[in-house]
Parts: structure tokens; sequence; C-alpha cells
């Protein structure tokens, strides 16, 4: 007697086989899928990590640059009122050459970099990533660079406070005579005005950092990383 059962199952294995291929070929087009999504994910946060590097490397140099003119200006006020106020720019001179080293840095390439042009003192950075994606399971995104933005802005940490200019008395003693010889008690050297090297004010800082501007003592200034703030801002 012939078992027509046995032909019955390898009828039903030839059938099912096609199913098993298609159901392994569409788990394999998924995970590729899943694949290209995954790579195009990190490739993003990658690029944006390295414009928000090269965007507060930017910022942070221009920050730097504010410190030697202090430096210079420590008794002149009104040098202070305009840099630790809000309409301050920063100095004159474009610091995107430090974005472009981090970007090299990152793996990426500067796209664009500008100083913000909407009165904060700060940077916008644009960049794209070196490396493309490695798939073209998606249409399109074979090659694909991923890119990013980011903004970073200086603020000032401190107030600055003017001293109060003093107010002159009158002399009591009788102006000389100039038909006179000079006295020569005088000392030649002494400084002919001294309220012109008396501090022009005091800087009340976050955390309780307090510093009289001082023209003698410029070497107790604190850091520029002390006096004003670096942070990523929204666009």
């Amino acid at each position: 007697m012939i078992d027509r059962s046995i032909g019955w199952r390898k009828a039903e294995a030839g059938q099912a086989a096609p199913l098993y291929i298609a159901a392994v070929a569409g788990l394999l087009f998924v995970a590729l899928v899943l694949f290209a999504f995954g790579e195009a994910d990190v490739q993003r946060n990658g690029a944006q990590s390295a414009a928000d590097a090269a965007a507060l490397a930017a910022a942070k140099e221009s920050r730097s640059l504010v410190e030697s003119e202090l430096k210079a200006h420590l008794a002149d006020p009104d040098y202070f009122r305009t840099v630790f106020s809000t309409s301050f720019l920063g100095e004159p001179g474009n610091s995107c050459w430090k974005a472009s080293v981090f970007a090299t840095r990152n793996k990426a390439s500067a796209v664009g970099c500008r100083p913000l042009a909407d009165g904060r003192w700060g940077y916008e950075v644009r960049l794209k990533s070196n490396k493309g994606l490695s798939t073209d399971i998606v249409p399109g995104t074979e090659g694909k660079k991923a890119e990013a933005t980011a903004v970073a802005v200086v603020e000032p940490r401190c107030t600055f406070v003017a001293a109060e200019s003093p107010t002159p008395s009158p002399d009591p003693t009788p102006s000389p005579d100039p038909t006179l010889s000079p006295d020569p008690s005088a000392d030649p050297d002494a400084d002919p005005d001294p309220a012109a090297a008396a501090s022009i004010g005091k800087m009340l800082c976050d955390g309780g950092l307090d510093w009289t501007v001082d023209p003698k003592e410029s070497v107790l200034m604190p850091d520029a990383a002390d006096l004003f703030s670096v942070r990523l801002a929204e666009d």
C-alpha cells in the first residue's frame, strides 16, 4: 500500500520553502533599514556635538580677546561700563578660525560661521560631518552627510559699580608767588594727581567674587572665565 501522506508532506514542504525565504528576506531588510536609521542617528548626534564644541570654542576665543583690553583700560570707567553691559558685542576680530579647528578635531567641516547679528555677543556655527552614510537602503541616503547648527553666547557674570568722584575741596594754601624760586623741599617725583591712580570702581560677580579695579594692580584681575560665562543657546 502506498503511503500518500509522504507525498503530501513533501508538497507542503515545497510550498512552505518560499514563505520561509520571503520571511527571512523581510527580516534582513528590516534589519538593514534599522541599521541605516541607527547609523544616521549616530552621525546626527556626532555632528551636533561637533557643532556645539565649535561654537563654544569660537565664543571662548572671542571672550579671551577682551582680557587684554580690560587690562589696558583699568583707569577707564566708561570702557568697563560698555563691556559689562548687555549691548556689548565683543572686541573687533573674528574668532571663527577657532570653530574650524574644533570642527576638524571632531571629523567635521565648518560650512558656515558668523558672529551673531541679533544683539547678542556670540557665534553661530553650521557644519557637516566628513563621513557619509554607508548604505542606500533608504533611497538617496548613501553618502549623505549629517549637518548641524549650534549657537554659543558670551554673557557678563559681573556688574560694574563705578567709584564716586571725589568732590574737590578748596585749597587753603595761598598760591605761591610766581616771581619766587621753586620750593627746594618739593618732591619732583610726586604724583601730581593722586586721584588719577585711584580705583575706578568695583566688579560684583556671581559666586560672591568682588574685584576692586586698581590700575596699579593689573595682576589681580580675575580670569576672563570669572568675568564672563560662555554657554550654548537657542538659535
